[in-house]
């Protein structure tokens, strides 16, 4: 089947099996490779992207589905050519180490904290419980969320 997808702000046409999931069209058919295959089982948090500004498992999402909607990668997150303040914020606070769950935890987070701003740490660390870390402790993960949050606020 012939479908249209809105990935990062651009229309990209492919002819799927309507039975892959997101996951696979974004990495095997596209070459998106920020999106990461991790568990496909949708419980690490590897391949999360935003779908209608929502964070989804897209080794979960049937590719059908996923058809003219906005599909928002960790690329997408850029604004005229340098990092999203969230980027930053976890560069700043060395909240990346290997870097295979970052993207998912951006994502997931940067969702988060557009609904709630004002989230509190314990709130932090609930809302980003679906994204497995193995290199950090969590600890400078939810510094940047926080002071990223902080920055938003201001």
């Amino acid at each position: 089947m012939r479908l249209s997808l809105d990935i990062n702000g651009r229309s990209r046409d492919v002819d799927v099996e309507p039975h892959r999931t997101l996951l696979e069209v974004l990495r095997d058919t596209l070459g998106i490779f920020d999106v990461k295959e991790g568990c496909d089982e949708g419980v690490c948090g590897a391949c999360t992207v935003l779908l209608d500004g929502r964070p989804v498992s897209s080794c979960l999402v049937l590719v059908p589905t996923a058809a003219s909607r906005a599909i928002t990668t960790v690329r997408g997150l850029e604004q005229s050519g340098e990092l999203h303040p969230l980027q930053q914020a976890f560069l700043r606070h060395g909240a990346v180490q290997c870097g295979f769950c970052t993207p998912g935890m951006l994502l997931t987070a940067l969702a988060f904290l557009e609904r709630h701003p004002d989230a509190d740490r314990e709130t932090l660390r609930h809302a980003i419980e679906g994204n497995l870390c193995r290199c950090t402790g969590y600890a400078k993960i939810l510094d940047a969320l926080e002071d990223y949050a902080r920055e938003t606020r201001q």
